[in-house]
């Protein structure tokens, strides 16, 4: 055999090696076809394949991060609004995600933005802005339940911007300000009622000793007296007066 027979074999024996030595990452899985069968799943780490006969699929099992393109939703109650969401899943069952579907994140984006469409055309605004994560919890549950045979779980959903026509926010805007007024006017009201109540309380109390009238009058005078940038003029009633008239009298 000449030496140019015996580089071909050399390199023939190398690239058969090159093909049948694969190596998978510690997040990957290798899932092996042998003459079109499924034979399972290998990894991670390095392994042999028979060259021509098998074939290998990788698939990642790290969480996905998916971004749901916002829908145009008419909710329960008549209201158009555009709502775009965030999904995150992973890869359980390699197997199934090669052989059950043909592209899995593609299937997975598809059924998250028909199910939010669902849903939350199910639901009122009210609900959708402020029961967000019941809406939540929602998604995640038919939306993994439609991807789990795929061997895929979905782990969240998460809604994260709901966008309402100019009209409606002017309106919100409105609703939210007019409430805000009655529960000030209530508590006006509330500090109104209690403050009558204290007042009829120390007029109970004044009725059975007059003298705290008069104590309670020195005491103005007394708080006014500690402002030195006017000057006041206060009448003193005859009752204070008459009260030093009588000792003198004794």
């Amino acid at each position: 055999m000449d030496l140019y027979g015996i580089v071909v074999i050399v390199v023939a024996v190398l690239l058969i090696l090159f093909m049948s030595v694969k190596v998978v990452s510690e997040y990957e899985r290798g899932v092996i076809f042998r003459l079109g069968r499924l034979i399972g799943g290998k990894g991670p780490g390095l392994f042999f394949l028979i060259p021509f006969i098998d074939r290998m699929v990788k698939v990642d099992l790290r969480v996905v991060t998916m971004d749901v393109p916002s829908q145009e939703v008419i909710t329960k109650d008549n209201v158009t609004v555009r709502v775009n969401a965030v999904i995150y899943f992973r890869v359980v069952d390699p197997e199934a995600s090669v052989v059950k579907v043909l592209d899995h994140i593609r299937a997975t984006s598809q059924i998250s933005q028909t199910t939010l469409r669902n849903v939350l055309g199910q639901s009122e605004l009210d609900e959708l802005l402020a029961e967000r994560e019941k809406l939540n919890q929602t998604l995640q549950s038919i939306i993994d339940e439609h991807t789990d045979p795929w061997g895929v779980k979905v782990s969240t959903v998460e809604i994260k911007e709901v966008e309402l026509p100019e009209s409606m926010r002017r309106s919100m805007a409105a609703q939210a300000e007019a409430e805000r007024e009655r529960r000030a006017k209530i508590i006006h009201a509330e500090g109104e009622f209690q403050a009558s109540q204290k007042l009829a309380d120390a007029a109970v109390i004044i009725a059975k000793e007059p003298v705290t009238l008069q104590l309670r009058y020195l005491q103005t005078l007394t708080e006014i007296a500690s402002e030195k940038n006017s000057t006041l003029v206060f009448p003193i009633p005859i009752d204070l007066i008459s009260m030093f008239m009588k000792k003198e009298d004794k």
